[in-house]
């Protein structure tokens, strides 16, 4: 019998009521935002933005001329500082929202890809490198996301997800609390539209009900890979980082190729 799904966070009732509904809600919430997300992502990545990410896709060891696939790639927020690194016709954008592509399209020269991050229609260890950038709350497994994840990339070749999670101390998560759960889905109300302000009001609910790091590095090596680790920038920024081993071959069984 298939493993059981281990999903990111519990449904969230306030709103959908189940797993169908969660893709068809956050689908939907992503194509009303596409135009204004990268204002949102301005407002609310506390001054991080492009140097993080490209820092990290270095950390992480993006060279040029390797071919790296972006995952829930979005506007293409990491994709065009993982383009900056590797070079033009390097990097594949991948999301499931078709509002976010076109946005993705007319502001980056990336080849996308529409598709869901458990099913990427990409050959098996043909990637130098996977990269997702706080979007992980919004697949349905970790496990078979893990484990599509693993497929795609050349064997040393390596793994990168940027998050925000819960903090430690309590004095820090209560004001990120104030910040990301109050201010900034106000400003993104104001600023874009009501619904830029759901968005951000569940996307803080999302990293209120994720589950823990340690279970995110755990379904990573169950998945297979190597070298699992994670850094933490200013208590709350995660890069979870790891690689697939060199002497494996693709095994499991959740991957789907188109």
């Amino acid at each position: 019998m298939p493993d059981a799904p281990n999903p990111p966070h519990p449904i969230l009732s306030a709103y959908y009521r189940s797993e169908s509904d969660r893709v068809t809600f956050v689908r939907s919430l992503f194509d009303g935002t596409a135009r204004y997300y990268d204002r949102i992502n301005a407002i609310f990545s506390l001054g991080t933005g492009r140097w993080y990410r490209r820092h990290m896709l270095g950390v992480a060891g993006l060279k040029a001329g390797h071919r790296l696939i972006d995952v829930a790639t979005g506007t293409g927020l990491v994709a065009r500082e993982a383009e900056r690194i590797a070079g033009k016709g390097n990097v594949i954008g991948l999301d499931m929202s078709p509002g976010m592509l076109a946005e993705c399209r007319r502001r980056t020269s990336i080849d996308v890809i529409q598709a869901d991050a458990q099913r990427l229609p990409v050959a098996n260890a043909s990637m130098d490198m996977l990269s997702m950038g706080y979007a992980l709350r919004h697949v349905h497994d970790l496990g078979a996301t893990f484990g599509a994840f693993l497929n795609v990339l050349k064997p040393g070749g390596n793994l990168i997800i940027l998050e925000i999670g819960r903090a430690r101390s309590k004095r820090v998560q209560a004001a990120l609390r104030v910040y990301l759960g109050r201010v900034v889905p106000f400003l993104s109300g104001v600023t874009a539209s009501a619904e830029s302000r759901t968005l951000m009001t569940y996307y803080w609910d999302t990293i209120e009900e994720c589950v823990a790091p340690e279970n995110i590095l755990a379904a990573l090596r169950q998945a297979g890979f190597s070298n699992v680790r994670k850094q933490t920038h200013f208590g709350v920024f995660h890069a979870y980082l790891a690689s697939r081993p060199i002497n494996t071959t693709a095994f499991n069984h959740h991957h789907v190729n188109a």
